[in-house]
């Protein structure tokens, strides 16, 4: 409990000012703290004697190297503000993030040894930090009240081996939310996928970004309960497919270019599918890819893709003769305008343009992109993928901007 003389700061009659912030109740001020990043929340105490213990009651932890010069100069902080908190305030959240050089690592082990003290109260844990944080993984499962957990590995490599690996059994039986960057996925013994989530009985929300599979060529989302599935950068040739066996999945949002084909029993519980190609990177025949995308996703009702995402698509020979079997429901359809992404536009010339084009009309081609901002919507596109629903809406969305329609940029 708050000590009493931080309760309300009392005006003297002569003030010409009223400071009403500091005369709202003690939960609305430690509301008003706990979104501020720890530093700051601490520099608080400098306003008035109102303001002075305030922070050691904050139920968040919110420490992020960013505002420190030094690796030191974090690392005493850190120990200060777990040293001086008040050891009977509940921690709801923490959220540490290191993304510089890291070494020692003792202020990651202080700050996961500190969660676990809380582990009956913690409900939001993030940790974004530059190196292996495998050997805190097991101290995190003690956290059995989680419902949020977000881990992030930056300045790994990028070969599979050289990520961290994801443990095979993990138990966070309140867990509702996974956002994992940079793993690897082991496969299960004697299979040839990798299953992760399984044991997860109430995940809703689950995000990999820039994750791939160890001695396996299937990663398996298996959850009774995962509605929303984002997945970021995981153009990958260490897997070549994902298979959905989660009959309560509705939206799939991929940032990058799909490489990995979809199967399994959940397909038609998909109702909203968002595609944007990020950076380009080509692995296989992204243009294949994604038609099967759009073929196996059969009860798709809103789709959003960018004008990148369709200009690869338009590479699929004889596209516009192929009829498809699926997006009967479809009932909205959304085109985002982006500046061109690194590697598409000489990916997308080389593989049309020169191939299937006159030099002179190569040139014509390239003066035209080279007017327009965004990336172009290739003529006819839309017509085919509305071919089995016409009456669905479209909209134009311009990159930084609201929605409009028409008066976009096609070929």
């Amino acid at each position: 409990m708050i000590p009493p003389n931080t309760k309300k700061a009392k005006h003297d009659d002569n003030d010409n000012e009223e400071d009403r912030l500091s005369d709202l109740p003690d939960c609305i001020l430690l509301h008003i703290l706990s979104f501020l990043n720890s530093k700051h929340a601490v520099q608080t105490c400098i306003l008035s004697p109102r303001w002075k213990n305030l922070w050691k009651y904050i139920p968040t932890l919110k420490l992020h190297s960013s505002e420190f010069r030094t690796a030191k100069k974090l690392g005493m902080f850190v120990t200060k503000i777990l040293t001086l908190r008040d050891t009977s305030t509940a921690l709801h959240a923490l959220n540490f993030k290191r993304i510089a050089s890291f070494e020692p690592q003792r202020t990651l082990k202080e700050i996961v040894n500190y969660a676990c003290s809380h582990n009956t109260q913690l409900k939001r844990l993030g940790i974004s930090v530059k190196g292996d944080i495998g050997i805190i993984l097991p101290r995190i499962s003690s956290c059995q009240a989680l419902t949020s957990l977000k881990l992030a590995v930056y300045g790994k490599g990028v070969s599979n081996c050289e990520r961290t690996l994801f443990p095979k059994h993990l138990n966070f039986p309140a867990l509702t939310s996974l956002d994992l960057s940079n793993f690897a996925f082991c496969a299960n013994d004697n299979a040839d996928h990798a299953e992760p989530f399984s044991s997860f009985s109430r995940l809703n929300n689950l995000i990999i970004s820039r994750c791939s599979v160890r001695d396996a060529s299937i990663l398996t989302i298996s959850s009774a309960t995962i509605v929303h599935l984002t997945m970021c950068g995981n153009s990958s040739s260490d897997f070549t497919k994902i298979k959905l066996s989660a009959p309560s999945l509705d939206t799939i949002t991929f940032y990058g270019t799909p490489s990995q084909r979809l199967y399994g029993s959940s397909l038609s519980s998909v109702k909203q599918l968002n595609i944007d190609e990020d950076i380009f990177i080509r692995i296989g025949e992204p243009h294949l890819i994604l038609l099967s995308w759009l073929q196996d996703l059969d009860n798709i009702k809103s789709l959003t893709v960018t004008a990148g995402i369709l200009q690869i698509l338009s590479l699929v020979p004889d596209l516009f003769n192929i009829k498809l079997p699926s997006l009967h429901h479809l009932k909205s359809l959304k085109v985002k305008l982006k500046p061109h992404p690194h590697g598409l536009s000489s990916y997308i010339r080389k593989e049309v343009v020169y191939k299937y084009k006159s030099r002179k009309e190569a040139h014509k081609i390239r003066l035209k992109e080279a007017d327009e901002p965004y990336v172009i919507i290739p003529k006819g596109i839309v017509d085919f993928l509305l071919q089995n629903s016409p009456s669905a809406e479209v909209g134009i969305i311009h990159y930084m901007s609201k929605e409009s329609a028409g008066n976009y940029p096609v070929g």
